[in-house]
């Protein structure tokens, strides 16, 4: 393909974009007051904190440009080439917070490598077809339970994180149910697509439109409550591990799209998985151990959700 290395850049300039994103709502996170609790008056202060936080605000901006370019990129070159391309988004983030924070330790680099590549291979083994013609709709069973999965999923993960200790665990949690969130709205939202070759009429008329905004806000809620629990380290690995996992099963279960098949390929994608699983463990590991050695000020904002938030009464 003639224009590889321009889905290339472009592929990288969307990740770069979605990483200055996710350090912006990081540093707003620990930047609003702390959620001491989760009832309705504490969850509403934290919201209207996070929506009026500059910070949050340009996040937003920067989550545009990254969309903008991604679908930019997805255009002009194949999903196997952008898809595993946006994953470096996690480096960068890396990057980006050690340049602010403290300096990355080589274990850090190392499994954050570690996840980017399997994460990759995963995606360009399972070599991923399109299922049926566009527009053919969804199969409506498996749609509904894997709504039901996920729903609980990411609610068990949610109450979990708010009961468990240490504070990386919760954030990790937090993570999970973060990327099972981002992965239904992605699925809504290629869904929505289908109903909006039909008309804008067509569109607003259908429940899937109000859904994507609905899941969507969710998913942004989630992430900030993630960021808002601990350390990057803990929940961005989570999010960018469980996201595209569980956008594949999506495909497969409601858009009846195909893995590639052979003899050593399911060996490989569970190696690959095991990989991912180990990769995500290990950089919460570091993050636990780097808990456990010196206060930074980062380690200090790991605990301002959760069970050590409760500490400081409540706030309402």
């Amino acid at each position: 393909m003639n224009g590889t290395p321009v889905v290339v850049l472009v592929s990288l300039a969307s990740a770069l974009a979605f990483a200055i994103s996710t350090n912006l709502k990081h540093s707003s996170a620990a930047r609003v007051p702390a959620l001491a609790s989760m009832r309705p008056a504490a969850l509403g202060r934290f919201v209207l904190a996070t929506l009026r936080h500059p910070l949050w605000l340009l996040s937003i901006l920067a989550d545009l440009l990254g969309l903008s370019l991604q679908i930019v990129a997805l255009h002009l070159g194949a999903l196997a080439v952008v898809q595993p391309l946006l994953i470096t988004g996690l480096l960068f983030t890396l990057m980006l917070r050690g340049l602010h924070r403290r300096r990355l330790s080589g274990a850090e680099l190392l499994w954050a490598g570690v996840l980017v590549l399997s994460l990759a291979g995963f995606l360009l083994v399972a070599g991923i077809g399109s299922g049926g013609p566009p527009g053919e709709g969804v199969d409506r069973l498996p749609a509904a339970i894997a709504a039901a999965t996920g729903i609980g999923v990411a609610a068990s993960a949610v109450v979990i994180a708010r009961r468990i200790r240490p504070a990386v665990t919760g954030a990790a949690l937090l993570g999970v149910a973060t990327g099972v969130i981002y992965a239904a709205d992605a699925a809504l939202l290629k869904e929505t697509t289908d109903q909006a070759v039909r008309g804008i009429a067509h569109l607003l008329l259908h429940w899937q439109l109000y859904a994507v905004i609905v899941v969507g806000a969710a998913g942004l809620f989630v992430c900030q409550l993630a960021y808002h629990a601990g350390p990057l380290t803990a929940s961005q690995p989570a999010i960018a591990a469980v996201d595209p996992l569980v956008s594949v099963v999506l495909g497969v279960l409601i858009f009846d799209e195909r893995l590639r098949r052979g003899p050593w390929t399911g060996a490989a994608l569970a190696v690959l998985v095991v990989l991912l699983a180990v990769a995500v463990l290990g950089l919460a590991r570091q993050e636990s151990a780097d808990t456990d050695v010196a206060a930074t000020p980062e380690v200090g904002e790991a605990s301002r959700w959760g069970s050590n938030a409760e500490a400081a009464g409540p706030a309402d």
